[in-house]
């Protein structure tokens, strides 16, 4: 099981994964089809929603999605998906080659994407929200400044380093490279991967979930928002029935998870089932980019269409605006409870890379274990009441506590070892989105009224990247 290195130039649907041993037992088999149910589910919500990126409401009332179609802001094939599954691959293909929680190492695969297009849909990076590139561009200016402490020769020295590494010779370096009070819906828009490589420990896989958000989105309700749904994804893949998880005592009930670190206010909220309101946009459920309105939304999705991964992603799209990340949010949850093979076959056949998807959900569940085995992890039953033994408790630091857990592994020169990979084809390749008639900031999904919406003066292949305009589209800054 190997990726390849980002200068490859290897395009998802070339990767050849391989497959892990097969699971045995029946508990195994539910938990890998939950697992890469919650993975294809995140996928196919993004590319179903991405046809229609920024239309509003009133758009979609009048031409509301039914099927996986091609178009959009971006002119994207039926089935090709954006930012947040490029994201989740990026944080996914981090555990699986790290076999840990990495958070240096997860912030240099989406470098890699941001630069070089690794596991984009069209070799390149064509959407991203100005929170998250701004977080990177000052993990790129960081990475600069390690590598002169440090007397590395290159780029790709520096990008081979682990968190210990780094920490061990470098202790002052922050990985967290957030701005404050940066709450949008970019961090849980690719959250799936931790919950899943993690839920054989919920505690852990709590604490991961908030941390892999705080690289780049720091505010507490971005972190927290990521806690709680992550805390749903694992409560789903374990077998906990509908009725438990959109239950309005869930957190209560598995305040064990959660360590002494309360959730936000914003986030107790929703728990408490704030999402529970049958005229969902007329009671004020918006696809926005504000992780609250993201989070409150997909889970309104999830409530109101019991039954049904196929009405509650559609209606999470056709409540316009951010829609292919409130579908990709929705998905991972609804994907992870309904399983892998209760998501519409036409759609997942259409899913651009799916054996990739699908493979990669299959080596989270098989080295999530191998973890487990080689840490002396506890793993709980699935109906186990789970009592935290947890070492590692929230912090906005939480980085510098993971050596505890983590194991020193070399980080090879590339991922692909001595695999090898097709040649790179430009056809497949996408054009570049048409220019607007009307400037685009780059800005970040959210709608968060407390923030300001700064706009990035880096513009450089992204300049006209839609998830910006909040004035002409209905944006404000996130993502």
């Amino acid at each position: 099981m190997n990726f390849p290195s980002p200068h490859a130039r290897v395009l998802p649907h070339q990767i050849p994964l391989g497959k892990p041993p097969e699971s045995r037992g029946t508990e195994e088999a539910k938990q890998l089809n939950c697992i890469q149910g919650s993975l294809l589910g995140l996928a196919v919500g993004d590319a179903l929603g991405a046809s229609v990126e920024f239309r509003p409401h009133q758009y979609l009332v009048v031409h509301p999605v039914k099927k996986m179609q091609s178009g959009g802001t971006w002119g994207l094939k039926a089935g090709q998906w954006t930012d947040d599954t490029s994201m989740a691959l990026c944080l996914a293909s981090s555990l699986l080659t790290m076999k840990t929680f990495d958070p240096y190492n997860q912030m240099v695969r989406y470098k890699w994407w941001y630069k070089h297009g690794f596991l984009s849909a069209t070799g390149h990076c064509f959407d991203i929200g100005s929170t998250t590139r701004q977080s990177l561009d000052l993990f790129c200016h960081r990475q600069k400044e390690l590598m002169k402490v440090l007397s590395l020769r290159n780029e790709n020295d520096v990008d081979k380093l682990s968190i210990i590494d780094v920490k061990s010779r470098q202790p002052t370096f922050d990985v967290n490279c957030s701005k404050p009070g940066k709450a949008g819906n970019g961090a849980l828009m690719r959250l799936a991967p931790v919950p899943l490589f993690y839920f054989r420990n919920p505690p852990l896989a709590v604490e991961y979930s908030g941390a892999s958000a705080r690289v780049t989105h720091g505010d507490k309700k971005a972190v927290d928002a990521c806690r709680y749904y992550g805390a749903l994804i694992v409560a789903a893949i374990r077998g906990e029935p509908f009725e438990n998880l959109t239950n309005k005592s869930f957190y209560t009930e598995h305040k064990d998870w959660f360590g002494s670190d309360d959730l936000h206010e914003e986030v107790l909220r929703i728990a408490a089932g704030s999402y529970q309101k049958n005229d969902g946009y007329d009671k004020g459920i918006r696809g926005k980019g504000y992780v609250i309105d993201a989070l409150e939304a997909a889970l309104w999705a999830f409530w109101k269409y019991k039954g049904s991964f196929k009405d509650g992603v559609l209606a999470a799209i056709n409540l316009g605006d951010d829609t292919d990340t409130t579908a990709a949010i929705y998905g991972q949850l609804a994907g992870a409870y309904y399983g892998a093979d209760n998501i519409p076959a036409d759609w997942v056949d259409k899913l651009y890379a799916k054996e990739l998807i699908r493979d990669i959900g299959s080596w989270l569940h098989y080295e999530g274990d191998s973890f487990m085995l080689e840490n002396n992890q506890p793993k709980e039953s699935s109906h186990q009441q789970v009592h935290s033994t947890d070492k590692h408790p929230n912090n906005h630091n939480a980085s510098e506590s993971m050596s505890t857990v983590m194991t020193s592994s070399q980080f090879p020169n590339s991922d692909s070892h001595n695999t090898t990979y097709p040649t790179y084809d430009p056809s497949i390749q996408q054009q570049a989105p048409k220019q607007s008639n009307t400037p685009l900031n780059i800005s970040e999904h959210s709608n968060d009224p407390s923030l300001s919406n700064p706009s990035s003066t880096n513009s450089q292949n992204l300049h006209n990247n839609p998830k910006s305009n909040s004035d002409q589209i209905g944006k404000s800054e996130w993502g």
